[in-house]
């Protein structure tokens, strides 16, 4: 099996609530598995995985949850937010979400909703609402709210060395989940 099989043979083959709920036993069962193949892949660019749909979709995965697992809390988790933003644009501007089951779908358009631009906030609601789940939807909304509120999410502060702006911290905490 290739890596991209490996992927998203693991990641769908959990229930949803394991990808949502932090836990440390399964970021250190990410991390063991997936780190090194993270390392390897990352310095290739985002045209290298829009070979196909099964391959964009497993790199949105390993560049976009699969960091968040394995280096949360640390700045880390982010790094390749724009790799993944990019596959995952790329996918939506070949149609090939349309491949997709609405479960892969929700993963694939993953890194517009993690994204600190408002477009792509837009673009997350606009993808998530064709998709037809208003449990994702939801939480869409919350994301885009959030930077159309601050520009930024602001529980990523800490995690990036940025210093709060006076509005975030009267407004508490934010985080969109």
């Amino acid at each position: 099996m290739d890596w991209r099989g490996e992927v998203l043979g693991f990641w769908f083959g959990l229930p949803d609530e394991r990808w949502w709920k932090a836990d440390a036993a399964f970021d250190v069962e990410v991390r063991d598995r997936f780190e090194e193949l993270y390392e390897e892949q990352r310095q290739y660019p985002a045209e290298t995985f829009l070979t196909d749909p099964r391959a964009a979709l497993a790199a949105v995965v390993l560049f976009d949850q699969f960091p968040r697992n394995m280096y949360r809390g640390h700045a880390d988790q982010f790094a390749t937010d724009l790799l993944a933003l990019a596959i995952a644009k790329g996918a939506v501007a070949r149609e090939y979400d349309g491949q997709l089951s609405p479960r892969e779908r929700g993963m694939l358009y993953m890194p517009f909703q993690h994204s600190e631009e408002l477009d792509d906030q837009r673009q997350s609601l606009l993808l998530f609402t064709a998709l037809g789940d208003d449990y994702q939807l939801g939480f869409a909304r919350k994301h885009h709210d959030v930077i159309a509120r601050f520009g930024r999410f602001p529980h990523r502060n800490a995690m990036l060395g940025r210093q709060p702006r006076p509005e975030e911290l009267a407004a508490g905490d934010v985080t969109p989940f």
